[in-house]
């Protein structure tokens, strides 16, 4: 099958993209796509899990949106974060974003390699002691709080962000001959907009586990998974499944 057009579920690249590159390559169009938009709790709502946020020595980040929505609640309930708390992130990259709320260098700020194994042994037993709040989505994966149970650690659920689904009714999805998605929400986000949807000769691409898994509980196959360690982003997986497949 040839591939004309791909459909990325995220929002469209600013600046330079890796992108680009495949576009020119392979002769190919990319349209980015956002399936879901995910948006930070109120403080009203948060409020309603009762979890004080001050009962903590350690906070845990797996995305972004959870920083963005952590700051901003306690911007919102005015709230100072002590100096000593440390930060442990999923990725160095979402360890990178905390710079756009705090100085970097002066924090305690720990990140494993993008899988929960990694974090568990980040924390170690140097922190063992650390009581955690787990900053997650409404529509999280229990993995994480089962590996905070099985190390033995002292943690909270908070959750911070919730997931909407976007309207994709103006998408014409037999445009696409490949669509990558990047979280179970994307999964969630085709299979209820377009409810009898077929996969027949689309091909998907994934990024993480989760939405692999997610991809699979759907009865959908992915011709690609990301990351591995030959192509830890999806742009090099795509890369590289185009030119094997030529």
């Amino acid at each position: 099958m040839k591939i004309k057009n791909i459909l990325i579920t995220q929002p469209a690249p600013n600046g330079g993209s890796p992108y680009l590159e495949i576009k020119e390559k392979f002769n190919l169009n990319i349209d980015f796509i956002p399936f879901i938009r995910v948006e930070g709790l109120s403080a009203r709502d948060f409020r309603s899990q009762r979890v004080n946020l001050q009962d903590h020595s350690a906070v845990v980040f797996t995305s972004r949106s959870a920083i963005d929505s952590f700051f901003h609640l306690c911007e919102e309930m005015r709230l100072t974060i002590p100096e000593s708390l440390k930060y442990f992130c999923m990725t160095e990259s979402v360890a990178f974003y905390l710079q756009k709320y705090i100085i970097y260098r002066k924090r305690k700020i720990f990140y494993g390699k993008g899988n929960i194994p990694s974090l568990i042994e980040t924390i170690g037993s140097k922190h063992k002691n650390d009581t955690f709040l787990l900053t997650l989505a409404d529509c999280y994966k229990p993995e994480l709080p089962q590996a905070f149970d099985k190390a033995g650690l002292k943690y909270t659920k908070a959750i911070l962000t919730h997931t909407i689904i976007e309207d994709l009714s103006p998408v014409e999805l037999k445009k696409y001959q490949m669509m990558v998605f990047y979280s179970p929400g994307d999964v969630r986000s085709l299979l209820e907009n377009f409810p009898d949807f077929k996969q027949d000769s689309v091909l998907f691409g994934t990024f993480g586990a989760n939405t692999a898994t997610a991809l699979k509980e759907a009865n959908l196959q992915a011709c690609f998974e990301a990351p591995t360690p030959e192509a830890p982003s999806v742009a090099q997986a795509l890369m590289l499944y185009l030119e094997k497949h030529k």
